[in-house]
This record gives C-alpha cells, structure tokens and sequence, in this order.
C-alpha cells in the first residue's frame, strides 16, 4: 500500500434486516487496508439498486414470498439477521457497507497488486466469481461496497476505464448494465432475433433496451404508459404498456428471448409469446417470486429458462469495451449526496424516474 495515511471515513452502514432506521450514517469508520491481491478506491460516485433495498429489509430469503417493494421502507415482518438474507442464501455479518456500483480511482495497493495501478480510474464488477463453480461474491452483500469514501476489492476486479463519462455515468454501469449483458450473453442473442424485455424503464431494463439494440435485435418493452416515450427513445421498436396482454399485443410465438426482470401473476402469459425453442432469461421478481407454471409449456415448446446471476468475466469487458467504444449512454435521473441515501431509496421506490439515482460521497469532486 502507499505511505499516505487516511482520517476514518465516512460511511452509509447497514445495521440489519429492516427499514430505514437499519441505515446508519457514520463519519467515524476505519478506512479498509487492502489484503493480499486488493487495491484501495477512492469512491467517487456509487448507484443506487434494488438489491441494496432487497437486502436491506431480507427480501432474497426464502421466508418471502411478496413482491420487493412490499416492505421496501418499513422493513418486511419477520426476517431475522441470522437468516438467508443475502444473495448467497447464507445470514451478513451486520454491520456491512452496501452499494454494488462503484467508480473510483485507486489511491493504494496491497502486497502483490502492482503499485502502478495507483492513480487509475476504475469501475468495479459488482458480480464477483468466487473459489467454487457458479459461485458468486456480490458487492455490498457478500463484500462491503460503495456507499463510503473508500472500498478495498480485489485487484482482477476493478476494471481501468478510459472514458469522457462522468463519474455518476460510470456508476451508473456496474449493477444494472451487467445485469442485462448477462441476460442477453447467456441467452446468445443475435442480429435479427425479437426480445422483449420487461421493465423496461428501470436501470436494468433501460439497460437491456441499448444493449439488444447494439446487438441488432428487435426490441419490444413492457413498461408503464407514462415512461413509454422514454423507452423508445433508448431504442425500443415498441413498446406494450403494463397491464396490457402481451398475447394480444404481439401474438403467440412471435418472441425469440425474453428479459424478465418483473417476474409476479404475470409470467406464465409472458410464456406464450415465446416461439418453440425460445430463451426465458429472468434476473429480478419485483412483482414477485412465487409463480405458477404449466410445465407443458416448457416442454411441448421446447423452452429454455436461465437465471441470469453468475457473470463470465466477458460480460464486464464487453461493457467496458461498450462504453470506451461509446456503443452506449446510461440516463442519469438525479444524484444525492451520500447523507441523502433514505431521500435517495425513498425517490428509487416511487419510479417516477427513467435512467439511474447516483449517490456522492462527501469531500470528493466527481469528474
């Protein structure tokens, strides 16, 4: 590590399961030392997600069966801080540092990461592979994150990037744009093929929009009528509004992938629009976990379902060579100061927004 020394920092700690009251503004807590093999990132700008929300009140054990947003601010009755409450299924060690989408530079190293990496500008993968097969290590879950000054992770998984972008455009990449280049990686969508993609007017959906686009797909969004001018704007062909029938809007067979990241009563109808032997790729239930499923349909057409989590280390290139290349643009909704997070998740949970909400560290100028 570099010999310059660090005043404790500022902080957003997550105290356990619940409601706002678990999140704990803190200007007293220890800078982390960089272990064998990590850098040390001054964060600049760090998005703000559903799993940070998900997490907070419980929502991924397996004791809950209601939407994410039930509970989102008072908590969800019940869960407990030694249950399955994090994206592994194993209880956190409370009291942890969430945030997933990290833009920083580096300002140390520990033994055996090169030194020269010092002075770097760097996002960071938010799904981290970890020692076993399809194992993964999620940020501000697993590992602390972004919603502090300073974060240490693992050298392999901070990606230099040479970009225009400001700091808040580059946090608005890690969580939700890997999200959806996963979906559409592992589904191997191609030129020509039809996708249709569910929320489309959040940070993973409006993501998926831009990126099936750059793929050459045709693109069809299910989203919210007051958001629909938006979605196309990102490059929708069309757009179904919610509420709508998806058989009746695009007719039977007519989908080659669908990007479900709604999930809820919803989902099997979403089934027959898919065409024999199409792909169901699914990375979020915000209307819910608990479906009901005709398992014919699955095998009479032949269907492949994929849940998107674990990420090939292709997937954060490819993102990074998107935007160096300038293939891409995230919307930026609005950026909060780090002590703002509660007005932060409270305006997140309205959706009134189109794009990302950024938080800002303090005492740092963003780019």
């Amino acid at each position: 590590m570099n010999n310059q020394t660090y005043t404790p920092m500022t902080a957003v700690l997550l105290t356990g399961h619940g409601g706002f009251e678990k999140l704990e503004y803190r200007q007293d807590v220890p800078v982390p030392v960089p272990g064998t093999g990590e850098v040390l990132i001054r964060v600049r700008a760090c998005g703000v997600n559903n799993t940070d929300i998900n997490t907070r009140i419980g929502w991924y054990s397996k004791s809950v069966t209601t939407g994410s947003n039930d509970g989102a601010e008072q908590g969800i009755h019940g869960v407990k801080e030694k249950e399955d409450g994090s994206w592994s299924g194993i209880p956190l060690p409370f009291p942890i540092i969430q945030g997933a989408d990290v833009c920083g530079e580096i300002v140390g190293v520990g033994a055996g990461a090169d030194p020269g990496r010092i002075g770097e500008r760097v996002i960071v993968a938010t799904m981290q592979p970890g020692d076993k097969p399809w194992e993964c290590i999620t940020m501000g879950s697993e590992i602390n994150g972004g919603f502090a000054q300073y974060v240490c992770v693992r050298s392999s998984v901070a990606y230099k990037i040479t970009s225009s972008w400001s700091d808040m455009e580059l946090a608005s990449i890690p969580c939700a744009w890997s999200t959806a280049e996963n979906m559409l990686h592992r589904a191997g969508v191609l030129s020509g093929q039809t996708v249709l993609i569910t929320g489309a007017s959040g940070g993973v959906g409006s993501a998926a929009v831009q990126l099936a686009r750059r793929r050459g797909a045709q693109v069809l969004a299910l989203a919210g009528k007051a958001k629909a001018e938006k979605v196309l704007a990102q490059g929708a062909d069309q757009v179904i509004c919610r509420g709508e029938d998806p058989v009746k809007s695009l007719g039977k067979n007519s989908v080659d992938v669908i990007c479900d990241l709604v999930a809820g009563p919803g989902c099997p109808r979403l089934l027959d629009v898919l065409k024999p032997g199409g792909k169901y790729t699914v990375a979020g239930a915000i209307a819910g976990p608990m479906v009901e499923l005709d398992i014919r349909t699955l095998y009479l057409k032949d269907l492949t379902f994929l849940g998107c989590t674990f990420q090939d280390p292709a997937v954060f290139q490819n993102l990074i060579s998107y935007i160096e290349n300038n293939e891409i643009r995230p919307i930026v909704a609005q950026t909060y100061p780090l002590k703002e997070m509660v007005r932060a998740q409270t305006d997140f949970l309205e959706k009134r927004h189109v794009g990302k909400l950024v938080l800002i560290p303090p005492g740092l100028n963003s780019h």
